[in-house]
Formats: C-alpha cells, sequence, structure tokens
C-alpha cells in the first residue's frame, strides 16, 4: 500500500464531503413553515397533477426543454422546480443549478461571467444539463423597460436572456432555463416560443387544506375549527401565505381563533365590516364617517382592505340589478384611484357616498314597483 493510499485512509470520517448529509434527515426548528414543509419530490406538490406529471415525462424520455412557470403567488411554482431539480441531481442539486431573481443589483458582467461559467462547466461525475432559474422575471422585463439607459443588472440581464435566442440556444446543451414570474403577458414573445408554459392556477381550497392540517398536526398547533376557516378564506389558494400566517398566529397566540387570524393578516373582522356598512346604509354620513376613521384608527386599516371587505358583504345583500351594476361599478373606480395613489380621505368619502345612492336607487325602484 503506497503513502498515498494511507494518507486517504487516515482522513477523519468528518472530513471532506462524508460530513455532508442529505437534507431530508436534517430538521431545523428555526426555518419558516413553507421551507420546512416544501414539498420534496414532484408527487408530494399540492394539486398541479397534469403538471407535475407531464414534466415527469420529460425527464423519464431525458427530453425536458426550457420551462416558463407562470401564476399567482403561493401556488407552487418555486416548489415544482425545486422538486424537479431535486429528481435530476439527487441531494446534491443545489449545485447543479443558479437561481437569479429581480430583486437582485448586481453589475451585469459580473452575472454575465457567473450564467457563463456556470453553464460552461460540468460537474465531475455528473452528466447532463444544469438547470439556471429565473425568478421574478416580469419584473425582471418591467425594470428594464424603464431603466434601459442605466446598465443595470436588471436591463442588461434581461436583454441578455429574456430578449436574446442566442444565450439560450447557445447553453441549451449544457443548461436548461425555468423561468418563473406571475403575469406571462410581461414576458416578451421570444422567450415564450422558447419554452414549454406551464400555467398555476390558485389552489383549491380543499387541497390547500390538507396541506395546512398536516402542518397543524406536525406543529401542534392550537387552532379553532372558526380560525382555520378564515385562515382558509383569507388565502385565497396562495398555499405560502397560509402557512405563514397560521405560523405567525402560532408564535404570538397560544390559541389561534378567528380573531387572531384577522390580527394578524391586518384585514378587518366581518363583523366590523358588517358594522360599518350597515352605518354607511342608514345612518348620515358625519357619522358614519367619524365611524369608520376611528375603526381605521383603532385597528389600522387601510381603506383598500375595508373595500375588499365590504364588496364581500355586498355580495351577501339583496340590490336590485340597477344598484348593484352601479355599486359594482363605482367600487371598482374606487379601488382604481387607490391603487395610482388616490387620497384615502377622499376616495372613503367616495365610497360612502356610492353606498347611499346605492340605497336610494333601490329605495326608488321598490316604490315604483309597489
Amino acid at each position: 500500500m503506497s503513502d498515498h493510499e494511507m494518507e486517504v485512509d487516515d482522513i477523519p470520517k468528518d472530513k471532506g464531503k462524508q460530513k455532508e448529509k442529505p437534507e431530508e434527515s436534517f430538521k431545523d426548528d428555526t426555518l419558516p413553515w413553507v421551507e420546512k414543509y416544501r414539498p420534496v419530490t414532484l408527487a408530494d406538490v399540492v394539486s398541479h397533477q397534469d403538471i407535475t406529471s407531464t414534466i415527469e415525462r420529460f425527464i423519464e424520455k431525458n427530453r425536458l426543454p426550457h420551462l416558463l412557470f407562470y401564476g399567482p403567488p403561493g401556488t407552487g411554482k418555486t416548489s415544482t422546480i425545486v422538486a424537479v431539480a431535486r429528481r435530476l441531481y439527487g441531494n446534491d442539486y443545489k449545485k447543479q443549478i443558479l437561481e437569479l431573481n429581480a430583486s437582485d443589483d448586481r453589475g451585469i458582467d459580473v452575472v454575465r461571467e457567473q450564467i457563463k461559467q456556470f453553464a460552461e462547466t460540468r460537474t465531475l461525475f455528473n452528466k447532463g444539463f444544469k438547470l439556471i432559474i429565473l425568478d421574478e422575471a416580469d419584473m425582471m422585463t418591467q425594470a428594464a423597460q424603464a431603466a434601459l439607459r442605466r446598465g443595470s443588472f436588471l436591463s442588461s440581464l434581461a436583454r441578455m436572456i429574456l430578449t436574446s435566442k442566442e444565450v439560450i440556444e447557445q447553453y441549451t446543451r449544457n443548461v436548461r432555463f425555468c423561468i418563473i414570474c406571475n403575469y406571462v403577458n410581461k414576458i416578451t414573445p421570444a422567450i415564450q416560443s422558447r419554452c414549454t408554459r406551464f400555467r398555476f392556477s390558485p389552489l383549491p381550497i380543499p387541497e390547500v387544506e390538507k396541506r395546512v392540517n398536516t402542518v397543524i398536526e406536525g406543529e401542534k398547533v392550537n387552532i379553532t375549527p372558526e380560525g382555520k376557516e378564515a385562515l382558509l378564506k383569507l388565502s385565497k389558494g396562495d398555499m405560502r401565505r397560509a402557512l405563514n400566517v397560521l405560523q405567525a398566529c402560532h408564535a404570538a397566540y397560544d390559541r389561534t381563533d378567528e380573531a387572531a387570524i384577522y390580527t394578524c393578516t391586518g384585514n378587518p373582522h366581518p363583523s366590523d365590516i358588517e358594522k360599518l356598512v350597515n352605518s354607511m346604509m342608514s345612518d348620515d354620513f358625519g357619522t358614519s364617517y367619524q365611524l369608520v376613521m376611528k375603526m381605521k384608527t383603532e385597528r389600522g386599516l387601510a381603506l383598500q382592505d375595508l373595500l375588499t371587505g365590504a364588496y364581500d358583504y355586498f355580495e351577501t345583500l339583496e340590490f336590485p340589478p340597477a344598484a348593484r351594476v352601479y355599486l359594482l361599478d363605482k367600487l371598482a373606480t374606487i379601488e382604481h384611484w387607490l391603487s395610482t395613489g388616490g387620497t384615502e380621505k377622499i376616495q372613503l368619502s367616495g365610497l360612502m357616498g356610492t353606498v347611499k345612492t346605492a340605497v336610494e336607487i333601490t329605495s326608488k325602484l321598490n316604490q315604483a314597483v309597489a
């Protein structure tokens, strides 16, 4: 046996690669639950079986294309591509992927060189392609349109990758790109045509509930049925939001009930909305205005949250078609002005006037029928 062989035999077992353990055996209680309960395999991904089965067939046939995932936040886009990476590369998947995000603000030369080196090199003992993940790509292109002269990371990377077929085609042999965005219409047609597109729709509430129940059992969360119902309602098919709110409430309260959920999310409680809307419909303008302002101050509520809650409550009330059309049209206008920087006090006055006008229309129509 040579001296070299003796040196290898004498290496302690806790040195080098031997101290690296599979991720699945490592549990960290400090992890956000979103990460702790992130799907490990494609089969674990909540809903979207049609997407995962299609990608699984691509992998089995060794014909994985460039991918474009789009849809609302919290619907499994990132979890799916991470599961794909695990499926392709095993526990060492992090060495085989490069993640870039629109929030990065590095020099384009650094990024260009990083992509080049990553794409042109192969990891020892590994065959096949690597994976480059571009997250929030729709934000990237949007920023590029407003900052083309800055030479920033966003604009340059958008021009270099999202609008350049040469880059993708040049590295197709060694690399697959996965582009993740919320709005596919903000991705240029050039990149869309070179990717296989998958739309991630909001998760069905029953599917969210299954995963939430798993977390509740695993973390021993003391939550009431009303609290869980409120959590599922406010999540609106966003798994990330559901788990983050659940973890926040578990940390803040010994018992998570409906009130705790609404407090953690900052959303107005339905009973508060009912009280405010009924006041707008029946009380004089001054009384209603003071009530709304008092509740906004005490609860720290935004008018946008009140508007959303009011819309849900209006859905439960009986209005003649003409009054309902008027009401919804005005609510949409108020929401638009709020989103463009309108003053909350003025828009609140507009909301109250809209409600009172809808009540008057209803009263006149009822009198005409009578």
